[in-house]
């Protein structure tokens, strides 16, 4: 009920009570549903109220069909300013009152057999004289046990102070005396009700008693209380909040909205919701939405509606119908949750993790992204493409004389060259240092065509780097070399796509300065060594695998866990590298049994750990490629080895790369949270690197993010890795998740990292991945030297 009166929301019960519908009831005010004799008194109520003061009294309605019926409403006044009303029939009540009043001689036949609990008590001795049958059954006491108690059995300990207030107040009545009240009740066993008294003094068997009648209203009450704290929690929820009619009319919102939103509630109610709405979005997302609630019930998503005052901004909404007794959608239940914070945070790591900051051109990570976007396009439609590694002649040599300033004032010049010199669909990035890579679609060119075209744009960019540079007023004539490989849309990896682009320019390199090269057949004797390598490495599965551990530190330096990493130790040729044959391991689908033959050793080393008191509590990550986590069956796999091996799921942690959520994100959800009940751990691994969404992130069931080296390893001199992983630790922190930094070298860097908040570490200042002897003795050895923030003593062993 509104200031005016006037009624905006009713239930269904309601309904039912008054006989009218729920048009005809919001048509009217209160004054027109109350019988004539009570209007008088209702003038005099209504101060009160409208001061914020509860009211619970008795009120004569009028039915739709004009009958009248007495009703209990209790009124109470919201934040909002409207009213919120519980009306309760007292039609039975009444009916039983009038029953006492008409003839204590027809007590006998009344009171037994009557549904309402009732009993008699001495108002003298406070002991029971009569209960009848129903009371019997509400209370689980006999009838003879009833005799021989007294009614402060039946109260809580804490209400006898009120019951012997209660028994003065009948006691000093001369005349006949009734009241009612709402009371708490003790039931035989031990449990709590309420109950609404109704109590009416008589002689009874010439004693001074009392006749009380108790319905028991434990559920109203129940509900009326989840009421009130529904509507508590619906005023005061940081989501802004709104309810509609069927219609999608705004029958009430919360201060969250409003404030939101910027319209106030009187603007509001009575609208749709549509008065906040952007056009961003259009019809058809808005047609496909209702859709999915016509369907579901249901639809959460994300969306952006605009304020007041025209500011566009995105909200997280949840729409829920909600569904009468008949059936039918009856009204809606919307929350919003501004996200621009969330998104603002989104685009800073999106622009970070994706452009170099120095130049503004795309970084290797985004290069990759649309390098693999081309080459996954349709073979059946050979595309041609080229990847122009470039790279400046005596860029250390400026740097050494006139200062990494100048030097980097010359790679914002190149850049701007570089991107003048191609077209706008082609991507231009920077590697790092002064390694530029301009990647070229050349659609549906024949070899000697976009050969031809490619060599045009590869003197554009020479002849345009050698042009002279205004260096802070010193002019400097620089060179290139650069490296072309020319490919197709087939099988070719995006490795060994750049990688025969960096050959061909470190030949340009080696024939001179200034000089351009496409990659050869003597090239690809090189690339023929790859193809042993995988030959050798089929031969590898599994008896030349090992597995290193690399320990990971608190802030205190307590080893708290390990990195099982990967080791090929080779008969004849050695170690061999992870960065040589995991990439290869990757392209051949090796991947899946060297995956499964890592998880498998780890579970064991966990197990063994388990049966020893100083290395039991040891947390250990086993990586997961992409690949292998994508196979159909990875849980039942993840699952069967636990199984077989023994290991402790709490005790393992898989580190997913994010390149996992490039696609599929909902069955990578799936399969996470199938793990997670069991207790699995997950780390997200060289966070920042790759393509995460904030809307994924915060729906995957990880416990980690883990920094990666490469921006821990310039993070004192370079701002933009030093920005990244700030917002990292900051994202974590708001997500609830643990923070992992790996590839720490230096003292410094920890400190730096301690600093901003981030408190677990790996990298080679606490140790290099070591055998798992050696590793165990390092734990050993700890556990004998309390561990503090400087003490590092295992660092001497390595």
């Amino acid at each position: 009920m509104n200031r005016d009166y006037r009624f905006v929301d009713a239930n269904n019960a309601t309904l039912a009570l008054l006989g009218y519908t729920r048009d005809e009831l919001f048509k009217r005010h209160l004054p027109d549903i109350l019988a004539k004799h009570e209007l008088p008194r209702l003038q005099h109520v209504l101060p009160a109220i409208m001061a914020g003061t509860p009211n619970q009294d008795e009120w004569t309605h009028v039915r739709s069909d004009g009958s009248e019926l007495v009703v209990e409403v209790s009124v109470h006044k919201l934040d909002n300013g409207q009213f919120f009303c519980i009306l309760h029939d007292l039609t039975e009540r009444k009916k039983n009152e009038q029953l006492i009043k008409d003839s204590e001689a027809r007590y006998k036949l009344l009171f037994t057999a009557n549904p309402v609990p009732m009993w008699v008590y001495d108002i003298n001795t406070l002991a029971f004289i009569a209960v009848n049958n129903a009371a019997i059954k509400q209370y689980g006491y006999t009838n003879e046990e009833f005799i021989g108690m007294k009614i402060s059995a039946i109260r809580p300990k804490e209400d006898l102070p009120r019951l012997q207030e209660n028994i003065k107040k009948v006691a000093s009545q001369t005349d006949q005396y009734s009241q009612t009240g709402v009371w708490q009740h003790v039931k035989k066993d031990g449990s709590l009700i309420w109950v609404d008294i109704t109590g009416h003094t008589l002689t009874f068997e010439g004693c001074e008693s009392e006749i009380i009648l108790a319905q028991d209203v434990t559920a109203r009450i129940e509900a009326e209380q989840q009421l009130q704290i529904g509507a508590k929690v619906f005023e005061f929820s940081h989501e802004g909040l709104i309810v509609t009619d069927a219609n999608t009319l705004i029958l009430s919102v919360n201060r969250a909205y409003t404030a939101m939103t910027g319209y106030s509630a009187k603007e509001l109610i009575g609208n749709t919701p549509t008065l906040a709405k952007s056009k961003v979005q259009g019809e058809r997302f808005y047609k496909s939405m209702w859709a999915s609630i016509n369907r579901k019930h249901y639809w959460q998503g994300e969306i952006w509606n605009q304020r007041k005052d025209g500011e566009i901004y995105p909200v997280w909404l949840s729409i829920t119908a909600v569904i009468d007794s008949a059936d039918k959608i009856s009204n809606y239940m919307a929350s919003f949750t501004d996200i621009t914070q969330s998104k603002k945070a989104e685009e800073t790591i999106h622009n970070l993790a994706f452009y170099d900051a120095l130049t503004g051109l795309s970084n290797r990570q985004l290069l990759r992204e649309r390098l693999k976007q081309l080459v996954s396009r349709d073979p059946e439609h050979r595309h041609q493409g080229a990847i122009l590694h470039i790279d400046l002649d005596n860029f250390n040599s400026l740097n050494d004389t006139k200062g990494y300033e100048v030097g980097n004032q010359l790679l914002i010049e190149v850049a701007k060259r570089i991107r003048s010199c191609t077209y706008p669909n082609d991507t231009v990035a920077r590697l790092g240092s002064d390694e530029f890579i301009v990647m070229l679609d050349l659609l549906n060119m024949e070899q000697e065509q976009a050969t031809r075209e490619v060599e045009k744009i590869a003197e554009r960019i020479h002849n345009a780097i050698k042009q002279p540079f205004d260096l802070g007023g010193s002019e400097y004539h620089g060179t290139s070399c650069i490296g072309i490989n020319l490919f197709r849309n087939d099988k070719t990896s995006i490795e060994e796509i750049l990688r025969k682009a960096d050959a061909a320019m470190f030949q340009a390199k080696k024939s001179g300065r200034n000089k351009i090269h496409f990659f050869d057949a003597q090239m690809q004797a090189a690339l023929e060594q790859r193809v042993m390598l995988e030959s050798m490495l089929h031969n590898a599965i599994p008896d030349q695998f090992v597995l290193h551990y690399q320990m990971q530190v608190d802030n205190t330096g307590k080893i708290f866990g390990a990195e099982a990493l990967i080791r090929w130790q080779h008969p004849e040729q050695g170690l061999i590298s992870p960065a040589v044959f995991i990439p290869l391991a990757e392209e051949t689908g090796l991947i899946l049994p060297i995956g499964r033959w890592v998880l498998e050793t780890a579970c064991k080393q966990l197990k063994a750990w388990e049966s020893h008191l100083k290395t039991k509590h040891l947390l250990l990550a086993v990586n997961v490629s992409a690949k292998q986590f994508h196979q159909p069956d990875f849980v039942e796999q993840v699952l069967e080895v636990l199984d077989y091996t023994g290991a402790n799921p709490n005790r393992l942690k898989l580190e997913l790369t994010e390149s996992l959520l490039v696609e599929n994100v909902d069955t990578v959800i799936e399969k996470m949270t199938l793990l997670k009940a069991k207790g699995v751990n997950f780390s997200l691994d060289d966070f920042g690197t790759g393509f995460s969404s904030l809307s994924y992130l915060k729906r995957l069931p990880i416990d980690q993010l883990k920094i990666d080296q490469s921006f821990v390893r310039d993070i004192l001199s370079d701002p933009n890795d030093a920005s990244i992983v700030r917002t990292i630790i900051t994202l974590g922190k708001s997500l609830g998740l643990s923070v992992i930094a790996e590839g720490v070298e230096t003292e410094e860097q920890r400190k730096f990292l301690i600093t901003n908040g981030c408190h677990n570490y790996q990298g080679y200042l606490f140790s290099r991945p070591v055998p798992v002897s050696e590793f165990e003795h390092l734990v050993l050895q700890q556990s004998e030297t309390k561990p503090t923030r400087k003490s590092r003593v295992f660092l001497e062993h390595l």
